[in-house]
């Protein structure tokens, strides 16, 4: 992985991050911070053949202030890297290019598992869309806690 895959030197533990769980119909979205080490859902943003709403996505930096984000890299379990791994890479370097802000990578294999188990029997399982929206934020924050969690015990 690239240099930006690690953290950098020691900020304090007072960064707000925003993560990603990139798809090429819809990303999640959920905010952390480094002080409580806990991360949040947050929204989920539309998306057309992989390419983000970048207005929405504008307006959230905004808002949040963020200083990093975390992109969720989806990889094979063996760990390998495979076509939607290179455009999660690629949306990753046009947030830095964009916003100038940090970002880091965080391994997200099951993490939509995990967000669908965490979401079953709630009421919006009847739901399809908004289940698919939730599921989506639900990644976001299972990735974003994982690397919050990674930086507390390396």
């Amino acid at each position: 992985m690239s240099g930006q895959d690690t953290p950098s030197p020691s900020t304090g533990g007072t960064r707000t991050l925003l993560g990603f769980d990139f798809g090429t119909k819809r990303i999640g979205v959920a905010v952390g911070q480094e002080l409580t080490g806990t991360a949040n859902a947050l929204t989920t943003l539309q998306a057309r053949d992989g390419r983000p709403d970048w207005d929405a996505l504008a307006a959230l930096i905004e808002q949040w202030q963020p200083d990093a984000l975390v992109v969720g890299l989806p990889l094979n379990m063996d760990g390998t890297e495979h076509e939607v791994t290179v455009a999660a890479r690629r949306f990753g370097e046009r947030l830095r290019g964009r916003y100038n802000l940090p970002v880091f990578y965080c391994d997200e294999r099951l993490s939509s598992i995990a967000a669908e188990q965490t979401l079953a029997g709630s009421a919006l399982s009847r739901r399809k869309r908004q289940r698919r929206e939730m599921v989506d934020q639900v990644a976001a924050q299972i990735i974003l806690q994982a690397w919050l969690e990674q930086q507390r015990n390396p």
